[in-house]
């Protein structure tokens, strides 16, 4: 990586930003149990020039994908935040969880109970490989700083009571930078009609309606077998093309332990979507890395949570090189957007 993308110590703390009412910064870790069905995160974007942090727990299932019914959930709000927050020991406000840095940029100590629900999370974060920095003006990140990176989780996580072992592989990333308010709203000119926001006009009308250009659409997918073997990477639905497939940048295809940045003009992926729902149900995908190394695989949706009813973060089943792997699919729509496409998904005629 070029020394723009290295990951350096102080990328461990909060960066010192602009003062823009608008600035960003967040800390993300993702987890899973397989056996379960079971998917997990937290999240935890801080406003620094509000000098107030939001941050949010949830885990689902097989049981519900709605925040009520969903195995856990708890999101707070604009809480105050001292000055000089140390992201490296820091408990977060509001009842939040801890985190504790043990090793700069690979290992972390991540704590949380929640008493009135018999709820804990007590794991730690081991890095397989330091953060990987996107390049400068790629999308959805042209100006905000952004890494991934894959790590080992092991732990316990306490669910209603009962006590479940986590032992995955799975990704935590950060980003920092302006976001929401303007930074929100797509710098696009307006259209005469629909059908001019498609780059690439045809085929299935839902399919045309979900690549519209300017809606803000994106998908984040991921997957790994272990420490050795996996991909991550952006998908560009607007860029897509009449018969389902859309290019993929910002990621990395790993196999062998060796890490390749994506060939975005090579790698893809093709959802399929339930007509009931609107979610995606399985996708196709396929990567070539930088070195010219390609991977294919096909990944099934086991469950889902969805916030607000249209966009959904799904646990995935993947199948690459003889091997099951598992991870997710972020899909973000706004509201508008996903129930036109879900009623061209549902027309009779």
């Amino acid at each position: 990586m070029t020394e723009v993308v290295t990951f350096r110590a102080e990328d461990d703390c909060y960066h010192k930003l602009s003062d823009d009412p608008y600035e960003t910064e967040t800390n993300w870790w993702s987890w899973n149990v397989p056996g379960r069905k079971l998917g997990g995160w937290i999240h935890t974007p801080y406003y620094p020039n509000r000098k107030t942090v939001t941050w949010r727990i949830f885990v689902w299932g097989p049981d519900g994908y709605d925040p009520a019914r969903m195995g856990y959930y708890r999101k707070v709000e604009e809480a105050p935040m001292p000055d000089n927050p140390d992201l490296r020991d820091i408990t977060f406000p509001g009842g939040g969880y801890s985190l504790k840095m043990l090793e700069p940029g690979m290992k972390y100590h991540l704590q949380y109970e929640d008493e009135a629900r018999d709820f804990a999370l007590d794991f730690v974060f081991e890095g397989a490989h330091p953060p990987r920095r996107f390049e400068p003006g790629e999308p959805p990140f042209l100006q905000t700083p952004h890494y991934d990176q894959l790590g080992r989780i092991t732990g316990t996580l306490r669910l209603r009571g009962e006590d479940i072992a986590l032992d995955c592989w799975s990704v935590r990333d950060r980003t920092w930078g302006p976001r929401g308010g303007p930074y929100a709203q797509s710098r696009k000119q307006s259209y005469a009609d629909d059908l001019e926001r498609v780059l690439r006009p045809g085929g299935a009308r839902w399919r045309e309606i979900e690549r519209e250009r300017g809606r803000g659409r994106i998908q984040y997918i991921f997957g790994h077998a272990d420490g050795q073997s996996g991909f991550l990477g952006f998908v560009r639905p607007q860029d897509g093309d009449a018969e389902g497939w859309s290019p993929m940048n910002g990621g990395y295809l790993l196999r062998d332990g060796a890490y390749g940045s994506l060939d975005k003009a090579k790698s893809r992926m093709r959802c399929f979507r339930s007509p009931e729902t609107g979610w995606c149900t399985h996708m196709q995908v396929e990567f070539t890395d930088l070195e010219g190394r390609t991977l294919a695989a096909e990944g099934m949706a086991v469950s889902r949570m969805s916030e607000a009813g249209y966009g959904t973060n799904q646990l995935m089943r993947w199948d690459f090189d003889g091997k099951v792997g598992w991870g997710e699919d972020q899909d973000v729509w706004n509201g508008p957007h996903f129930l036109r496409m879900l009623d061209a998904l549902r027309a009779t005629r």
